[in-house]
């Protein structure tokens, strides 16, 4: 058996590491996870920590279900392994139809993929595949907006609107306009299309020529700079903006769908059915790596029939992966059937108000924003003073305080970087009230940390 150390020195050797500093990875107290049950994780020294990112925003039904881990086993006995080119099978046959009866609208036909990226680049492909095969060849830019993270594939990369994952990587993808996102913008503000944040879109499309366009790219609820609830009436005007100059409009629902917002679909409480949906994470509860791209039926069915159609050339290996999938239909059913969206819908509010009794308790946070089981907090040095954080406070707290909390508080969550200093807040969607509490104790803790370091 490989020893404490030995699995530590082994991950620095071989294993590399995912958006993860080298100091961090070269450090001695590097978590090595071995279990997990409900909202807890286990390391291999046998400390308990509170999940309270869900994994990556991911984990909704739980850690630790056999139910789940049953349907896996009997497909995997079943059938290992069958492609969708060409031919189907019952596990993504089940789970794209249980899918089209969950989404909005008529979004009905599901191309499922392996992860939230491929899922947008699959979304810009079709996109541009849709409009070509209308007799539009000249439709392939984008409108997204700015702070947005998208995926790390190339194309999506493109898309994303954080400065500091693109520039590594530049040149990217031509034909990318990122947009101002509706930060500052929470609640009744006016009519939405007064919004400076909503011309912004209309002003872009033009200026780009509409017959240019091929999409517009948003979140429900944006995760990059912090959870971005938008103001009322903005998911709506993006529909008519879209409808009124042919452009597609795309619901980037990574993160906002299965649950997170205490809905399937994020785009579907906004009211508004988008053309094209992307999906990950809480499909499968991160059980299974799985994606995908849920149309239209109506733009699937012209694509094929055109008479520069009749495929989407586009496809994965593991695409629709027969184990993945069927853990999809044994998640997506556990959520329905145990309620788990009324339980975010129910407890979302409790999470909230925790959340602002903790910002009254200290000046150092700045905002709490979100909704259902997905909340930004955002830090500064005095809200008394209205003080910021210097770029040293900022990088002691992201490098320092929060681990050495996450550390003594046994509460695992997301310190954040993109567009100010904030700590993400997602716990599985499945969790109590007791679980909640563990959750605000740690946070007020990690707080009360942050407040002292700025005092100190």
């Amino acid at each position: 058996m490989t020893t404490d150390s030995g699995l530590r020195a082994q991950a620095r050797r071989h294993l590399g590491p995912h958006f993860t500093r080298k100091d961090v990875w070269q450090d001695a107290e590097l978590p090595v996870f071995v279990r997990s049950e409900g909202c807890h994780l286990y390391d291999d020294r046998g400390r308990r920590f509170l999940d309270g990112l869900a994994g990556l925003f991911c984990v909704n039904i739980g850690h630790g279900r056999s139910d789940i881990v049953a349907a896996a086993s009997k497909q995997m006995e079943t059938l290992p392994y069958s492609t969708n080119w060409g031919a189907a099978h019952p596990p993504s046959i089940e789970a794209a139809s249980l899918i089209a009866e969950l989404a909005p609208g008529d979004l009905g036909v599901t191309f499922f993929v392996n992860s939230g990226s491929e899922a947008v680049e699959t979304a810009i492909k079709f996109a541009r595949q849709y409009h070509k095969s209308q007799g539009n060849p000249e439709r392939t830019k984008i409108i997204s907006r700015e702070m947005a993270y998208h995926g790390v594939t190339l194309g999506a990369l493109s898309v994303t609107g954080l400065p500091k994952i693109r520039d590594p990587f530049l040149p990217l993808l031509p034909g990318v306009r990122h947009v101002p996102n509706t930060f500052g913008r929470t609640g009744d503000c006016g009519p939405a299309a007064e919004l400076d944040c909503v011309r912004a879109i209309e002003q872009a499309i033009l200026e780009e020529g509409p017959e240019t366009v091929a999409a517009v790219f948003a979140e429900p609820v944006q995760n990059g700079r912090g959870a971005l609830v938008p103001p009322d009436g903005y998911w709506r005007e993006l529909r008519r903006i879209c409808d009124r100059y042919g452009v597609l409009l795309v619901a980037d629902e990574v993160i906002c769908s299965f649950g997170r917002l205490g809905h399937w679909f994020g785009s579907g409480y906004f009211g508004v059915v988008p053309d094209m949906v992307t999906f990950a994470k809480g499909a499968t509860s991160g059980y299974a790596p799985l994606g995908g791209m849920i149309a239209r039926e109506q733009l699937v069915q012209e694509l094929f029939d055109s008479p520069k159609g009749g495929t989407f050339t586009h496809g994965a290996t593991w695409g629709g992966h027969p184990v993945s999938t069927a853990v999809a239909v044994a998640n997506i059913k556990a959520m329905r059937d145990e309620d788990v969206l009324g339980n975010v819908c129910t407890l979302g509010p409790e999470l909230r108000a925790g959340l602002e009794e903790i910002k009254n308790r200290h000046r150092v946070v700045k905002d709490v924003r979100g909704m259902g089981f997905f909340y930004a907090i955002e830090l500064m040095a005095d809200r008394e003073t209205d003080r910021e954080l210097s770029a040293e406070q900022s990088a002691k707290i992201l490098r320092e305080v929060l681990p050495a909390a996450f550390k003594k508080t046994g509460v695992i969550l997301r310190p954040d970087d993109r567009g100010a200093t904030m700590i993400m807040v997602s716990p599985p969607l499945v969790a109590d009230r007791a679980v909640l509490d563990e959750l605000l104790a740690g946070i007020d803790v990690m707080v009360g940390d942050v407040q002292r370091s700025v005092s100190a």
